[in-house]
């Protein structure tokens, strides 16, 4: 039987090449450049993958010491992801490079190798191995975009955008949840045209609550990276207007999300 996570974990490996390709030869004032995220650089972007992919490899492999760590974030939960980027931020440019390549090819390995239907701790629900494959290429493709923005690189989108764009619909109801707020209880139709044109449906096709859009622009909202007012995502109906304001694919607490170009806020 085939191993339904190894196709995901290709995917993510060419992810986490194609940001490698964005810093690889940056000189040191480079990876010190300010990215959207406020306060965070270049380095700070990698450092947090870097601690992520970290993460990620002590639930796969020590459960209790990912419960240490997770109780660490449950009690500093503003504070940590900014703390887990600044310690590694801080490293020298080449060492922090060495420092995440090393990580990211360990996560691979222990995935590769989990046991066909296990499922692993994480700071929101369990996962299983092409879960928390999807939610690693996620995350590297959101802060890739952040690098790009800084580096004024505007990257190609690929057919890898599927699996941003399935964890940001499946990720619907979280982002009620996590701001006190009830999901809607009937699902939604979501149509999505990727980078050739073809069009990637979710949700049953009688829904009266709709999201149409391109896939790019969808999976900028959805790891909040863009304000909807500068993206072609629309929205049919009270419940999906909703929706695309508070839309977050990442687990923790409600991003306050990216100010719509020319305001200030």
């Amino acid at each position: 039987m085939s191993d339904p996570a190894a196709p995901l974990l290709d995917d993510l490996r060419s992810e986490s090449e194609e940001v490698d390709r964005l810093v690889a030869e940056l000189d040191d004032r480079s990876w010190s450049l300010p990215t959207p995220a406020p306060g965070w650089t270049v380095a700070h972007q990698i450092a947090h993958l870097a601690w992520t992919d970290s993460a990620s490899l002590l639930a796969v492999t020590d459960e209790a010491a990912f419960a240490d760590e997770a109780a660490k974030a449950l009690a500093a939960p503003d504070s940590f992801v900014d703390e887990g980027a600044g310690a590694g931020a801080v490293l020298p440019p080449h060492q922090l490079l060495t420092h995440w390549r090393e990580g990211r090819e360990q996560v691979q390995r222990a995935l590769r190798s989990a046991p066909a239907g296990a499922r692993f701790p994480w700071y929101g629900p369990p996962m299983s191995a092409p879960s928390m494959a999807t939610a690693r290429l996620m995350e590297t493709w959101a802060h890739g975009q952040d690098i790009a923005d800084a580096l004024g690189v505007r990257r190609e989108p690929t057919a890898r955008l599927r699996h941003v764009a399935w964890i940001g619909v499946r990720a619907r109801d979280y982002a009620y949840f996590v701001r006190g707020e009830q999901p809607p209880a009937m699902p939604f139709r979501v149509e999505l045209t990727s980078p050739d044109g073809e069009l990637w449906t979710y949700g049953p096709e009688d829904a009266d609550q709709r999201v149409t859009g391109p896939v790019l622009d969808f999976c900028l909202l959805v790891t909040q990276r863009a304000h909807r007012a500068d993206l072609a995502v629309r929205a049919e109906g009270a419940d999906a207007d909703r929706w695309l304001d508070i839309a977050q694919a990442f687990a923790g607490p409600a991003g306050p999300g990216r100010a719509a170009k020319g305001t200030g806020r």
